[in-house]
């Protein structure tokens, strides 16, 4: 599997594709003209608290303030929080027996409004929504996630040898202070200790420098952010797999250049200079692939396809046989089709980054083994192929199969597309005759209302509805001009809409 890192950069925008054997498996974009959000650390001020839906309202510096679920609080800050709350509480009530129970969380006791906290984006705010935050603090490296505040520890599901786990996990266990976790990263895999101690040491003199600096800022100040998205991408996914990182910007390329010589010096041989034309996008085909990437229809190898819609509440994945017939059997042909869908399927959601419910109605299978074979398979190349967490149910009794994937950021279509003006997103417009026959409709009501608009008139629509008027309702125009005694006369108006029109009296 050839793996290849491709930067685009220009002054406007910076676009980074990871390409496996040619097919772009994730994309990431970032605007010179806006700044990110996502995972900066920032003072936030609480704006309002609201104990009904256990969530806070945070003041950080955007037109919306974010928003801070209770679940997104973590437990040694709310349990410290509730403690300074009942402290105030008993100090200005009566004393009462002390009965210990269970510590209930309620955000009402955790943060009071006008009050200063340390917060870091999770989310990006999106359509109405402000950004989510969380106080779940997490700090990548090249070898781990540092969590600050969270004492647990985790091992990537890709690491499978058991020792290996089991010295990793050891490793860091040693090398963290007690109140602090990690999420060991798939990069960490038979790497030398002092690489990874190193790692560990810097992430955590990085957590320090945060807590200083939150008590130096004012309000709404960042404290905090990520390397630039182009380093992001280099430290989250080089590894052994990589052939070549390839940078059509020769400044850009010299900082990757270093970054790796720092962090990897084995990897700096693959960094590489590319010098337009052609440009680097269009030479490996990645943006036919983006454009792609907006259709619903993706065409598969073997003639099949998938229909990939989202709405609202979920995506939903409709698998196809199409052309394919197979060589042995109907069924056969299904199970090819099942399997080739599923890897494109597992590609398609890293690529167009979609997360939440999604349900797949693969192709029925008659055969139980099949369906078996088919769910295995699609679990396993997830879990291979895709770093965002999910979970695959069993095939419904209707054939479908149900699975969440949490996912980080904005939808491809998000970053790229915007709700059409004329549709208003349904993806669907009237069509002539319909509007036509608004149209005439009007035009009857205005002559009704408007008894000086009678005599000689002019209506001017676009091109396409007079087409339609003047060749199929020529005869509804007739009976108008009966109706109110007048003169009606139909012209093109370049400019206005299918579903509008002007009319003057001569």
């Amino acid at each position: 599997m050839m793996k290849k890192i491709i930067i685009n950069d220009q002054p406007w925008q910076t676009r980074v594709a990871v390409l496996s054997d040619g097919k772009v498996q994730n994309i990431y974009f970032a605007s010179h003209a806006t700044e990110a959000l996502e995972r900066v650390y920032i003072k936030g001020t609480v704006d309002k608290v609201l104990p009904g839906i256990q969530t806070a309202f945070v003041n950080i510096g955007q037109e919306r303030a974010g928003f801070l679920h209770i679940s997104e609080i973590d437990r040694e800050l709310a349990l410290k929080k509730i403690s300074e709350y009942a402290e105030e509480i008993s100090d200005r009530e009566p004393k009462k027996s002390k009965k210990r129970g269970r510590q209930t969380l309620d955000i009402a006791k955790i943060f009071k409004e006008g009050e200063d906290i340390l917060v870091q984006v999770s989310k990006e705010p999106i359509y109405q929504k402000g950004a989510k935050l969380t106080t779940c603090f997490t700090l990548p490296g090249r070898f781990i996630v540092l969590m600050p505040n969270i004492p647990r520890i985790g091992v990537s599901k890709k690491v499978g040898d058991r020792e290996e786990r089991a010295r990793l996990k050891e490793l860091v266990l040693k090398n963290l202070p007690k109140e602090m976790g990690a999420i060991i990263r798939t990069t960490s895999e038979n790497q030398p200790a002092k690489d990874i101690i190193q790692d560990i040491k810097y992430l955590i003199k990085t957590w320090r420098g945060i807590k200083r600096k939150f008590k130096q800022v004012q309000s709404q100040d960042r404290i905090h952010e990520d390397l630039p998205l182009a380093l992001q991408v280099v430290r989250d996914h080089l590894d052994d797999d990589v052939d070549e990182i390839i940078v059509d910007n020769k400044k850009v390329q010299k900082q990757i250049y270093q970054f790796v010589k720092n962090i990897a010096p084995e990897y700096t041989h693959k960094v590489k200079l590319h010098k337009d034309p052609p440009l680097i996008f269009d030479q490996l085909s990645i943006e036919k692939q983006l454009e792609d990437g907006l259709h619903k229809k993706v065409e598969l190898k073997s003639g099949g396809s998938l229909i990939i819609e989202t709405t609202e509440a979920m995506t939903v994945v409709d698998v196809n046989t199409g052309k394919f017939v197979g060589k042995k059997s109907l069924e056969d042909t299904i199970l090819k089709t099942n399997l080739e869908a599923a890897l494109e399927i597992v590609r398609q959601l890293r690529f167009r980054n979609i997360g939440g419910l999604i349900v797949i109605d693969f192709i029925d299978m008659a055969s139980q083994s099949h369906r078996q074979q088919l769910i295995r398979f699609f679990e396993k190349t997830l879990k291979e192929r895709d770093k965002f967490q999910s979970v695959v149910l069993k095939v419904s009794e209707f054939g479908l199969v149900q699975m969440t994937r949490k996912r980080s950021g904005k939808t491809l279509t998000q970053q790229l597309t915007h709700n059409c003006q004329t549709c208003k997103g349904s993806g669907f417009v009237k069509s002539i005759k319909t509007e036509g026959y608004t149209i005439l409709r009007n035009i009857r009501l205005d002559l009704l209302t408007n008894k000086k608009l009678r005599g000689k008139l002019q209506i001017q629509v676009n091109k396409e509805q007079l087409n339609h008027l003047t060749n199929v309702e020529y005869n509804s125009i007739l009976t108008l001009e009966k109706e109110f005694k007048s003169e009606i006369t139909l012209s093109e108006q370049g400019s206005i809409a299918i579903d509008q029109y002007k009319i003057e009296k001569k």
